[in-house]
């Protein structure tokens, strides 16, 4: 897969602010530090597609990015952020659970995880989350530079039995800064887009 244009389609926090579901759609979730608008900036090629913060849990939005008239990315707002209220956090567990209940033209969600570390109590319950309505999709392991290439197989290996990722489920390390790993996760997302 080539990504030749992405522009933001929609922000919204309530279904009737989502775009028309005319199109599929492949969100990504994450923990609020684990470099998901990085991410979706090299995954598309654009430098401030999704805005990158240096304060997490920014992002309190869904965030739709149309993909060559395609399908869109659909940017899910970080989670497990300690400085957020508790109010905050139902609201965003209620944002949530709209969205994945309600969104017929969603085929997956992409769980990020920080490689360097095992995935958290969050991270755990999100993926299970996902699995209950059968959204659990391949998994990317963010910051793939920061470990040596032992480590990053060593950590693929404990992030795929903490979470408990199927089998036919890709966990794919990715490094923005060294820029590796944006084929396989596109090669990924063809997948989805064809199955």
């Amino acid at each position: 897969m080539k990504i030749y244009q992405s522009d933001l389609a929609a922000v919204a926090v309530k279904p009737q602010q989502y775009p028309p579901d005319d199109l599929p759609e492949i969100a990504f979730a994450g923990r609020s530090n684990v470099g998901k608008s990085t991410l979706l900036n090299y995954l598309t090629g654009r430098k401030n597609l999704a805005r990158v913060s240096s304060a997490p849990g920014k992002t309190r939005t869904i965030n739709f990015y149309e993909i060559d008239g395609k399908f869109r990315i659909v940017d899910l707002p970080g989670y497990g952020y300690a400085k957020i209220s508790q109010k905050e956090s139902e609201k965003w567990g209620a944002m949530m659970d709209t969205f994945f209940r309600t969104r017929k033209n969603l085929k997956t969600v992409v769980q990020l995880v920080d490689i360097r570390h095992e995935p958290s109590r969050q991270d755990v319950q999100m993926y299970e989350y996902l699995k209950y309505y059968n959204l659990d999709g391949p998994v990317i392991a963010t910051k793939a530079d920061k470990i040596s290439k032992a480590q990053t197989a060593r950590n693929i290996a404990g992030i795929r039995k903490a979470l408990g990722v199927r089998s036919e489920q890709a966990v794919i390390p990715v490094s923005a800064l060294k820029r590796e790993g944006r084929e396989r996760v596109l090669d990924a997302l063809d997948g989805i887009l064809e199955g």
